[in-house]
């Protein structure tokens, strides 16, 4: 687990290039260097749009590999429309231009027997894969689990998707093959000072990062606004001479 001290720091760090020009919105992908901030947020009701974009942009293999089925788009709006905000914990991350290119449902057990487990599913676009994002939207969501009183994490997959199980397995998670489909689960230890005061320093910078994220992107699109304006301008003026 990172420490609260250097996920500030990173965050200091990542926040000074906000404001710089954009880079190419989709660079190749490199492995992240550990330990690294990567700003994980917790996504509620309004970022329903944005969650659906994600889940719509995965190709149809991606969607198959997420869901189990080859989802279309009408399956798709009715998971989105159907998530619990209140009961589950979506997680996502957000690149500078706000589009959500990793994110990660936590769904907590509906069953009065079963109230200690939850389930764990991820999605990444494909440009944003290589990075690491899945491992460390997994560790986010442990994490938020253990502080719920959350004993034991289940993921369900397909078998064939074996870069979701190799990240059940490096966490040391038991996983059990019947055919197409894997089984994962993941005994979780009790919460504890440690994993409280992450979780909420994560947070706290994780909000912080996405309202510059916002910030700056206000900045980029009302330059570029005022931009096209001049040329528009520019381009009328030179008419007018020739």
């Amino acid at each position: 687990m990172v420490s609260p001290g250097t996920l500030l720091k990173a965050s200091l760090e990542a926040s000074k290039g906000f404001f710089r020009p954009p880079e190419e919105e989709h660079p190749p992908a490199a492995p992240l260097a550990r330990p690294v901030m990567v700003p994980i947020r917790s996504m509620g009701p309004s970022h329903a749009e944005r969650i659906t974009r994600h889940l719509l942009a995965l190709s149809e293999h991606d969607r198959y590999l997420r869901f189990g089925y080859m989802a279309n788009d009408e399956q798709i709006q009715r998971y989105v429309n159907g998530l619990n905000f209140e009961r589950d914990e979506i997680f996502g991350i957000y690149n500078r231009q706000l589009q959500l290119i990793a994110m990660a449902h936590l769904a907590f057990s509906t069953d009065p027997e079963l109230k200690s487990c939850a389930e764990f599913g991820v999605s990444v676009l494909a440009q944003a894969r290589g990075r690491g994002y899945g491992a460390r939207l997994f560790e986010r969501a442990v994490m938020h689990a253990r502080n719920e009183g959350v004993g034991m994490m289940f993921i369900h997959a397909l078998s064939e998707n074996t870069a979701m199980l190799n990240i059940a397995r490096k966490a040391g998670a038991t996983i059990a093959r019947d055919g197409s489909e894997s089984e994962a689960y993941l005994k979780l230890p009790p919460a504890d000072l440690d994993s409280r005061v992450t979780e909420m320093v994560e947070e706290q910078i994780a909000q912080t990062d996405y309202r510059l994220k916002v910030q700056a992107k206000q900045f980029w699109d009302l330059l570029a606004m005022v931009q096209e304006v001049r040329r528009g301008v520019r381009d009328g003026l030179d008419r007018m001479r020739t």
